[in-house]
């Protein structure tokens, strides 16, 4: 079945053909997003593959719908770039990848903590220069302290996981509590004493409207002073303009971001070369107690073999009629 497959670089045509040696279907890879003014590079193909900056809003749908599009497929397990109401009014499919290595999220969880907290970044940088100097990189002892995990599936219990073998108190918040979690020795609460207890704070939960922004300016104010926040799920559960003042106070001491909710227009390119003009990441780069990725924690051999598999089976499954077990939860 012809496919287009957006927003691809290197790795996912490499992985992408692979995963599709014995399903044959044919792959038409596009590097841009999926938008508006990109829709019409999907004439003629049965199905769209997208990924997390793509905009599949209703527009992008009616375009889909009038080229003979019957599917969209999602390279990712969040869905909330993609407009399911439209797409269902329309009769268009949508599946996502419901699972791949959780490990792969919650252990760079863990990697932006402790790169945050003892300043590896820094430091490694110093002694790039030559400067073997200590002042300004002292951290602290993970043990003992207070970690909330919001957002408690397989990720956050991965994490939760991880932090208890540091030797943490980990506290949880989730709509869906699971008997694992507390197996693990954790224990739930009310969102509002998790944000007050915590030395850290990490971020495992989908971005959702209830949870658009649920680390605002007064869930900031209402932390730990010096807490450190983590986010590894989705860029609009923080903020940036409210936690970029608490950076600036100390209120918040310190920041390790993997998402941004922005970065539509940043991540997943070289603007090494550029003039960027968003302003607010730039502003939050500039602090020495944030560090920002680009959208990395689920690249792993594994987890990215695993995604590609599963979109290729969803791809197969809608062109041979079958149920499509990947298709996202209907409203």
């Amino acid at each position: 079945m012809k496919t287009a497959v957006f927003s691809t670089r290197r790795y996912d045509q490499a992985l992408l053909t692979r995963a599709n040696r014995d399903a044959g279907h044919e792959l038409v890879f596009i590097q841009d997003r999926l938008t508006a003014e990109t829709a019409p590079l999907a004439a003629g193909c049965r199905a769209v593959c997208v990924f997390v900056n793509d905009n599949v809003d209703a527009a992008v749908m009616d375009i889909l719908a009038r080229q003979g599009v019957g599917l969209v497929a999602t390279r990712s397990t969040g869905f909330n770039h993609v407009d399911a109401a439209a797409a269902e009014r329309r009769g268009i499919e949508v599946v996502r990848v419901t699972d791949y290595s959780p490990y792969s999220v919650a252990e760079f969880a863990v990697g932006l903590l402790l790169a945050v907290n003892r300043k590896i970044a820094r430091a490694s940088a110093r002694t790039r220069d030559g400067n073997f100097e200590l002042d300004g990189l002292m951290g602290f002892d993970l043990h003992g302290k207070t970690v909330g995990v919001i957002g408690t599936g397989k990720i956050g219990s991965i994490f939760a996981r991880i932090m208890r073998g540091f030797g943490c108190e980990v506290l949880g918040h989730d709509a869906f509590p699971r008997p694992e979690f507390e197996q693990l020795g954790a224990r739930y609460v009310p969102l509002a004493e998790l944000i007050a207890r915590s030395d850290v704070i990490s971020l495992h939960c989908p971005l959702t409207e209830a949870t658009r922004y649920l680390i605002d300016a007064r869930a900031l104010a209402s932390m730990k002073p010096g807490a450190v926040l983590v986010n590894t799920s989705r860029g609009g559960l923080v903020d940036t303009e409210a936690a970029t003042q608490a950076l600036k106070t100390g209120q918040l001491g310190g920041l390790a971001i993997d998402v941004y909710e922005q970065e539509a227009s940043l991540f997943f390119q070289d603007l090494s070369s550029t003039i960027i003009t968003d302003d607010l990441i730039q502003r939050l780069v500039s602090f020495p107690n944030v560090i920002v990725t680009g959208h990395q924690a689920f690249f792993t051999v594994e987890a990215i073999g695993q995604i590609m598999d599963t979109t290729i089976a969803s791809i197969s499954a809608f062109e041979r009629g079958e149920p499509l077990v990947n298709r996202i939860p209907r409203e």
